[in-house]
């Protein structure tokens, strides 16, 4: 789960990382309010979104006075960052920056370790930093059975290039936001900009946390960081049903089981969909090693819910669970969605009694199935489907 700003912000405030004082608004007023709790001088008003470039969209404006803190936050609540609607802005007390820096701590999968990552120039898109000049990001692992230490600190700080008169405070800093990393089970923890102040202070100018939803069973109090105005409610609505469910932004909605399967159908569905006016994947939906009716109606009703899916593409395997159990399981969903059905289905099946599978399916005879054979071209007839239900639409 990413966090957004401002509670990512609070956390560091709790294990001792130096940050601004800073409330958040929901409305102008409330924006004025906060601003004049921070004193009603130079304020930043910053929309609250899990996405970057918030800057480069006009949502990070800087405000001289309470009156114009209010103005900011009425433009900026309800704009759209990449998809994202700004709901909520943090008001921050202002900072006299002399030089601005950057560290993070991160899940390294390819290595199966921590990777710390410092730089002496900050406040950059930092994927073009490492793509452009690679030797101004250094990258230094991190042991997972002794983390960041002091002395892990001082070899990062060293290795990043850090000037004698702040190198101490990075460190600390840094053995801080390891505390925050380890107790809070994070899969990254940034910083962009760490900042040092005109009068020499370090200070953690931004915030940004991603926790590792497999942890949530020892962190009761997460629940409260769910904001459900953030949350798409189809993949809300599947987290409901234990589905494996990722919103896309195609028009061919996919079911498979398996992860493997899944991705690899929607590079068959991508790849079939260039020969049908660009047709996409709509969604990763993964229902497991179980196609019972309930999870395939689940997975069905998740799907045809989503108003930019024009076909669905059912591909399963059987295995433990036959095929035959498969197609019931199909036959059953669409009865169980009693009439929301409304966009065709095509359905591949192959593996344990896959005849017995198809047969099923066959004698169920419903108008919106397609019982294709192939992968390759159960993908082609979703993706004509999808496009010629998108031109009569």
């Amino acid at each position: 789960m990413d966090l957004f700003e401002y509670q990512a912000r609070d956390i560091f405030a709790r294990h001792g990382v130096p940050v601004l004082d800073a409330h958040t608004a929901t409305t102008p007023e409330e924006a004025r309010a906060a601003a004049e709790r921070l004193g009603g001088g130079t304020v930043v008003v910053k929309a609250q979104v899990k996405t970057g470039g918030r800057g480069k969209a006009g949502g990070v404006k800087l405000a001289h006075s309470p009156e114009e803190a209010a103005a900011h936050a009425a433009a900026i609540l309800g704009m759209d960052i990449k998809g994202h609607t700004v709901h909520r802005v943090m008001i921050a007390a202002g900072a006299r920056i002399a030089e601005e820096y950057y560290v993070s701590i991160l899940l390294d999968r390819s290595n199966r370790s921590y990777l710390a990552m410092a730089s002496v120039e900050g406040g950059v898109d930092i994927e073009q930093l490492a793509v452009e000049r690679p030797e101004a990001l250094a990258k230094i692992p991190v042991d997972p059975r002794t983390g960041i230490d002091d002395a892990k600190a001082r070899d990062i700080v060293q290795a990043a290039g850090f000037a004698d008169d702040v190198a101490p405070q990075v460190a600390q800093i840094l053995t801080q936001l390891w505390a925050v990393y380890q107790a809070e089970d994070a899969t990254l923890v940034e910083v962009n900009p760490l900042v040092r102040t005109e009068d020499g202070r370090v200070i953690a100018l931004d915030a940004k946390v991603s926790l590792d939803d497999n942890a949530d069973f020892r962190h009761a109090e997460r629940a409260e960081l769910v904001d459900p105005s953030a949350t798409d409610p189809l993949e809300a609505k599947a987290a409901e049903h234990d589905l494996n469910y990722v919103r896309l932004e195609g028009q061919v909605g996919i079911i498979g089981n398996g992860a493997g399967l899944v991705m690899s159908t929607l590079d068959v569905v991508a790849y079939a969909g260039e020969a049908h006016g660009g047709m996409r994947p709509a969604n990763f939906l993964d229902i497991g090693g179980g196609a019972s009716a309930e999870v395939m109606a689940a997975g069905l009703d998740v799907i045809l819910s989503d108003p930019q899916v024009r076909s669905v593409f059912v591909n399963v395997f059987g295995g433990i669970t036959a095929c035959d159990e498969v197609a019931n399981g199909i036959v059953h969903a669409l009865e169980i969605l009693g009439g929301k059905e409304t966009k065709p289905l095509v359905v591949r099946i192959d593996g344990n009694n896959v005849e017995e599978g198809r047969r099923i399916l066959a004698a169920a005879n419903h108008p919106l199935v397609t019982v294709v054979d192939t992968m390759d071209d159960a993908a082609d007839t979703a993706a004509r489907l999808a496009a010629e239900a998108t031109v009569t639409a």
